[in-house]
């Protein structure tokens, strides 16, 4: 069996495991076997739920901290069927992010197989909390771990081969909740009701305007609330995902955001908007000897690299002033839904980019 048919047979396995956000317990209880498996050092489970391993260097150089993130955005009881064909493998999370998962072990697979011991220790990390309302509280912990000792946080997903994520977008969500004295549709008709109220509040809210440059974004990805059709509805909630290129444009936003919520008040109607998820922004330049570094990698396997921002991990490290990218090991499509799939083909490309980057890391 190649090495890329056993990485693909490992993101399978992980893929079949469930793994919601805050829920990431049984995955985690796979990816720490595999660590021993694989006679790896220092293994272990810490209190938030990442597992650690280490992959011993020379004891020359600095540490190198590798990651990925465990859980999906499905909830439990998704049917996680998988079909495979001779170009793709098709999964709900099986690019993001069981292949990356997965390519933690790959990549002490391939950097066996070559004989190549680095310089300084490689610790492996497979943490919690990246998705949804997970609020990086996995990297959190992995970054007050290792703090600035590291060259580098690499951050593996599964798909997005050919992107260097060198900034990290800054995102704030809130969940928008509404409260009145509810009652009976036709008795109390007239009275507030809290989804009338909130429907007309997520109107205002997707009505403002937000720039184009630098880009900025707003979403209400859930509303609920309500008792009955004949209620007088006495409570509703939304959540609300901002976005923005740049710290200062969401915090204008935000603000925005918060006036309308706060003019939506009035007798009989009370509103709370609670911040419940923040992902800070920060960069690296383009011009940093790492970013310039990954780019030479992707080039090295005729790749064309491409300079982007996203919210994923490195968002942490990155608002630190801690260097740290994320890189794609494949292609894929259809991430977040049930027809998510990977490529197959460019997978050897993406995993020799990455031993390419850990190799040359400390040169």
């Amino acid at each position: 069996m190649t090495l890329i048919e056993r990485l693909l047979d490992l993101a399978v396995a992980v893929q079949q495991i469930p793994s919601p956000t805050l829920l990431e317990g049984r995955r985690a209880g796979l990816v720490l076997s595999r660590f021993l498996a694989e006679g790896l050092q220092d293994v272990e489970l810490d209190p938030v739920g990442n597992v650690f391993a280490r992959l011993p260097g020379a004891g020359r150089g600095r540490p190198l901290v590798v990651s990925a993130h465990l859980d999906t955005v499905f909830p439990s009881g998704t049917d996680l069927s998988v079909q495979r064909d001779a170009e793709r493998v098709y999964g709900p999370g099986i690019g993001d992010n069981s292949l990356g998962v997965a390519g933690l072990s790959g990549l002490v697979w391939a950097l066996g197989e070559r004989g190549i011991q680095l310089p300084g220790d490689v610790w492996l990390a497979a943490n919690v909390g990246e998705e949804g309302l997970g609020n990086l509280r996995g990297m959190k912990a992995v970054v007050e771990r290792f703090g600035d000792a590291p060259l580098l946080y690499l951050v593996l997903e599964g798909m997005a081969l050919g992107q260097i994520y060198h900034r990290a977008l800054a995102v704030r969500r809130y969940r928008i909740t509404v409260r009145t004295p509810g009652g009976h549709s036709w008795i109390d008709y007239g009275q507030p009701s809290a989804v009338h109220e909130l429907a007309a509040l997520a109107t205002r809210i997707t009505a403002l305007k937000v720039p184009a440059e630098p880009r900025t974004t707003l979403n209400v990805g859930t509303i609920s609330g309500g008792t009955s059709v004949n209620t007088i509805a006495a409570g509703a909630s939304l959540e609300l995902d901002l976005r923005s290129e740049e710290q200062e444009t969401l915090e204008h936003v935000s603000r925005l955001v918060e006036q309308v919520s706060h003019e939506a008040v009035r007798e009989g109607v009370d509103l709370d908007a609670e911040v419940i998820g923040e992902r800070p922004a920060g960069a690296i330049p383009a011009d940093h000897p790492l970013v310039r570094l990954a780019q030479d990698c992707l080039i090295g396997v005729g790749q064309e690299p491409q300079l982007s921002i996203g919210s994923t991990d490195a968002n942490l490290p990155l608002s630190r002033g801690l260097p740290a990218l994320t890189v794609g090991l494949t292609t894929g499509a259809g991430a977040h839904t049930l027809h998510e799939y990977i490529n197959i083909q460019p997978l050897e490309k993406g995993l020799e980019q990455v031993v390419a980057l850990v190799s040359r890391l400390w040169d």
